[in-house]
């Protein structure tokens, strides 16, 4: 059955000019704030290594699956520990039908993510990712809506609808296949992982090869959408490279890679058994303790046989935001995230890691 009120959108994946204009408006805000406090600051060598954000597409329906975040290109030294703590704050808002086809997303997750890497020999890391996921109707609906209002921006059926619901609900040909209504926490899937150092270049070549993989297992609830049901594996390349400017420093990071999936319980006769994904950003170094970053993070479908681009559709999403350095072991990411091509991931994201070297 169709839901009723839904709003009936064109489904091929498109770029659209109101999802760009207010992820380029929060980008700006976001920038000109940390330009603002560089700005009153004496300027100093850089020194500070730039790694990309640790993030991913936290679409209810996309979030469940192996999809990595893509990692730094230098691993992690022999003998060491690196411990990253990352909240992902998801407002979900998306709606659409067509034919026999009704998707509903609305909601908000709290995602927090333990990762432990370790240097088992030199050139040489092994991992672990340990995700927590609390999802409800949230609080961040009446932000968002007077975001929006204050800077002219598209609410995209937002008003029309309760505030603050959870509400996770897709049908196709009269079938309900996927319901979550109610709020509730639990572990996600884990993922266990290793990377090996190809390239590591001195202080006159810095660029810096790594090869990652991943095997991410079955241990959430999938009825939860906190887990596919899947056991999914990927492998990626991730390279980064760096010069010197009259201020700081300027690093160049990219990462492509490919996934393969067993059978999961989430839209099991839907579900793509491969995908490719890939990553390219930029970050700035002006001060020994300051980064500002952008990074497009980048994916193909996980799911056939559907006209929604809220189910099949590859996704661009763009993260902004940076690093504050506490010392050279401790890191703090901050970053938001929007969704480029529209409906394919959530309305924001808002990204906080911490990272510790022992």
């Amino acid at each position: 059955m169709i839901f009723t009120h839904f709003h009936t959108q064109v489904s091929a994946p498109r770029f659209h000019h109101s999802s760009s204009r207010r992820a380029i408006a929060r980008t700006v805000l976001l920038l000109l704030a940390l330009t603002v406090v560089v700005a009153g600051l004496p300027a100093s060598v850089a020194a500070m290594d730039i790694i990309p954000f640790q993030s991913s597409n936290q679409s209810p329906l996309i979030r469940i699956f192996g999809l990595p975040a893509i990692g730094s290109a230098s691993v992690v030294p022999a003998g060491k520990f690196e411990g990253t703590l990352t909240s992902d704050v998801t407002n979900s808002f998306a709606t659409d039908s067509s034919g026999t086809e009704a998707v509903m997303l609305d909601g908000e997750t709290y995602r927090f993510n333990l990762a432990v890497r370790y240097g088992i020999a030199p050139g040489l890391q092994i991992g672990i990712d340990i995700p927590y996921l609390a999802e409800g109707g949230g609080i961040l609906d009446g932000f968002i809506e007077d975001f929006h209002d204050t800077f002219g921006l598209p609410q995209g059926d937002r008003k029309s609808f309760p505030r603050n619901r959870l509400l996770y609900q897709y049908s196709n040909n009269g079938a309900t296949k996927v319901l979550v209504n109610d709020g509730s926490n639990g572990i996600g899937d884990i993922r266990l992982s290793g990377a090996w150092q190809l390239h590591q270049g001195d202080t006159e070549s810095p660029l810096a090869v790594a090869l990652h993989a991943s095997i991410k297992l079955p241990t959430g609830n999938s009825n939860r959408l906190f887990g596919s049901g899947s056991t999914d594996f990927a492998l990626w390349l991730t390279a980064s490279d760096d010069c010197k400017l009259p201020l700081g420093h300027l690093t160049v990071y990219a990462a492509a890679g490919g996934m393969a999936l067993t059978d999961g319980d989430v839209l099991e006769d839907q579900q793509r058994n491969l995908a490719a994904f890939g990553s390219l950003g930029l970050g700035w170094s002006p001060l020994d303790w300051l980064a500002l970053k952008v990074q497009a993070d980048a994916h193909t479908s996980f799911y056939t046989g559907s006209s929604l681009r809220q189910v099949n559709s590859g996704s661009v999403q763009l993260v902004s935001g940076g690093t504050i350095g506490f010392g050279d072991k401790t890191f703090l990411d901050l970053g938001v995230s929007e969704d480029v091509l529209v409906a394919t991931a959530p309305d924001v994201v808002f990204h906080v890691a911490l990272r510790q070297r022992f």
